[in-house]
């Protein structure tokens, strides 16, 4: 796929990066306590890597209200030790070497987002990046990748985009924006319960160079 686009957008959670499950477990744990709610370990899995679809719309079928959970989630996640407990896939590294411009559009929130950057020495590989929150719309909304594209000079003038994720909402956002999408199954199929469609659809991102 070398030059076959003119740049390249990512999402960061589940694609380029993922968290040890422990820390996973630990948050949820002290989320439930707040809500008095005890989440199983297949719930904080289905809502950590959106296995469903619409996490709020998940928090509701369960009874949560998502603004009571957000508020709460956000509350017990500590940055820095977040950033400690998160690890870079392997084959991510080929971010690293394109050429084009790169741009990160993820929905992990900006007080979180930067320590993990610096804390795996990621920042410079990206030259734009955007922390989706309610004004700036949530994938699969194209707003927050129109927004990316425009900060790289590549929105609206014909250049040839692909966008790559984890989740069905970044194939969603691609195609809303009408770039192509790449679908990264990290969790497996059988996991997450379903298939999600893309243009691309890989386990590795080396299966794509």
């Amino acid at each position: 796929m070398d030059g076959e686009y003119d740049f390249w957008l990512l999402d960061l959670d589940g694609t380029l990066v993922d968290v040890e499950w422990s820390y996973t477990r630990d948050v949820f744990d002290r989320v439930g306590e707040r809500l008095e709610y005890e989440f199983t370990d297949r719930e904080a899995d289905i809502l950590w890597s959106g296995l469903t679809g619409s996490r709020d719309r998940q928090l509701r079928q369960w009874g949560i209200d998502p603004d009571e959970f957000w508020t709460a989630f956000h509350d017990e996640e500590d940055p820095l030790v977040r950033a400690e407990q998160t690890y870079l896939h392997d084959d991510a590294a080929f971010v690293a070497d394109l050429e084009e411009p790169v741009g990160l559009v993820t929905h992990c929130q900006e007080f979180l987002c930067e320590p993990v950057l610096d804390h795996l020495g990621i920042r410079d590989w990206f030259d734009a990046r955007l922390c989706c929150t309610p004004e700036t719309g949530w994938k699969p909304d194209p707003n927050p990748v129109y927004r990316v594209m425009d900060e790289l000079g590549v929105g609206e003038n014909g250049h040839e985009g692909v966008l790559a994720g984890d989740g069905a909402s970044d194939v969603g956002a691609a195609w809303n924006a009408g770039l192509d999408a790449i679908h990264v199954e990290r969790v497996g199929h059988e996991r997450r319960g379903r298939c999600v469609r893309g243009d691309y659809r890989v386990e590795s991102f080396d299966e794509l160079f």
